[in-house]
């Protein structure tokens, strides 16, 4: 196995979050501490009226709980449901970006987006229209509302930067591995700072397509829990700065990444990539599986999912290893499931807590490791976020106490 380069940590000084739980960063950390859900009936305008024999409406998904404003009038030719998710996030950052542009200057800041359905929402729409009226509704076009990097343009004018910028699109990994990319470029000296994170939006693609896979739950999912039945989709969006020096809550360690390519929607049973990526993510970091206090789990809710992951980080870290499993609080945010998981793992560290499972009680007894069915106490030194993707794209980020 190749040993993982060895780079500097880097701090994380700000960030953002919006998600089912709340508009707002406050909304979804107040949430997280007090153990509530955002998962909820699917709202009427996604357009599912009924999916494998569900009632309408009853098909439980983690949506923005509120209204998502209009883009500004400059950028009305990307006004779509996913950029209004990301204009939220990169709001809540513009005291840290104005004070990282007077530090480091607007060209030496990056922006490095991952998503896994980019405007996909917004293209069925539009074919909804064309089936109507014959022409595809005004505005459309695929550059500004498919397109994968379509938030991109948006992202880079409400930040006001102008470094390096693109998107990462590896399904349910993508905005995992924009901390890896990140961590490079300022390693190499190519930028002094980077806006990462990822945003996603509920479409029907993602959730007929995993009720085909026969994953998708018909309740709250319940990840690790013996009663689990599968996964709920959500949107959302994450967005964090991180620089060269500075303060912050938390310290980006090392990201270790793998490619197992098992099977195209099926984990390994033994969880074999998933062990090489955190084994990479310490190795990055010269630490040892005995310096990291928890890990939140990539944890889908899935049969399958659960144990493989389940297997590999008892096999790695052993069974008493402290698990939190947050895709009960927000579902399966897809391309923004990463970057969320991740400052999830920050607001614990910072907070001096570990959130407890959204629903994993009972915990499933072959599962050997401790999964958190309560909030608990704890201070964290390191901490590990895991997120596993279709074809076997697998990362671990290891994010570190200030």
């Amino acid at each position: 196995m190749l040993a993982a380069e060895r780079m500097r940590p880097v701090p994380i000084t700000a960030y953002s979050l919006c998600n089912a739980m709340g508009m707002t960063t406050a909304e979804v950390v107040e949430a997280l501490g007090a153990g509530r859900s955002g998962l909820g009936p699917c709202p009427p305008e996604i357009g599912l009226v009924g999916l494998g024999g569900a009632e309408p409406g009853r098909i439980m998904v983690g949506a923005m709980p509120g209204a998502l404003p209009a883009l500004p009038a400059r950028l009305a030719a990307y006004d779509t449901r996913l950029t209004r998710i990301a204009a939220l996030a990169v709001a809540e950052l513009r005291g840290p970006l104005d004070r990282a542009r007077a530090r480091w200057g607007r060209d030496r800041i990056a922006v490095l987006l991952g998503t896994s359905t980019g405007g996909i929402g917004e293209s069925e729409r539009a074919h909804a229209y064309h089936h109507v009226h014959g022409a595809l509704p005004p505005g459309y076009s695929v550059e500004t509302s498919h397109a994968l990097d379509a938030s991109l343009p948006v992202v880079c004018a409400l930040a006001d930067v102008g470094g390096p910028a693109y998107v990462l699109s590896t399904a349910c990994s993508s905005s995992a591995k924009v901390f890896a990319a990140a961590q490079r470029l300022i390693h190499l000296g190519v930028c002094d700072a980077a806006l990462v994170g990822g945003v996603d939006s509920l479409c029907q693609l993602t959730i007929r397509g995993f009720a085909g896979l026969e994953v998708l739950s018909p309740a709250p999912c319940r990840p690790f829990c013996s009663e689990r039945a599968g996964i709920n989709i959500g949107e959302g969006a994450a967005l964090c700065l991180l620089e060269r020096e500075g303060e912050g809550p938390a310290r980006l360690l090392a990201v270790g990444e793998s490619s197992d390519a098992f099977h195209m929607t099926s984990p390994h049973p033994e969880g074999l990539g998933a062990r090489l990526a955190m084994e990479r993510a310490l190795q990055g970091a010269g630490i040892g599986p005995a310096d990291v206090d928890h890990i939140n789990a990539h944890g889908t809710g899935t049969r399958q999912n659960d144990s493989a992951e389940g297997a590999a980080i008892a096999g790695l870290f052993g069974p008493g290893m402290t698990v939190v499993a947050t895709k009960g609080y927000t579902g399966h945010q897809l391309g923004a499931a990463g970057a969320t998981e991740v400052l999830f793992t920050v607001v614990a560290i910072a907070g001096g807590f570990v959130p407890m499972s959204v629903g994993a009680a009972p915990v499933d007894p072959e599962i050997a490791v401790r999964v958190t069915t309560a909030r608990e106490v704890m201070r964290t030194r390191a901490a590990i976020s895991n997120s596993f993707a279709f074809g076997g794209s697998n990362v671990s980020v290891l994010v570190g106490a200030p």
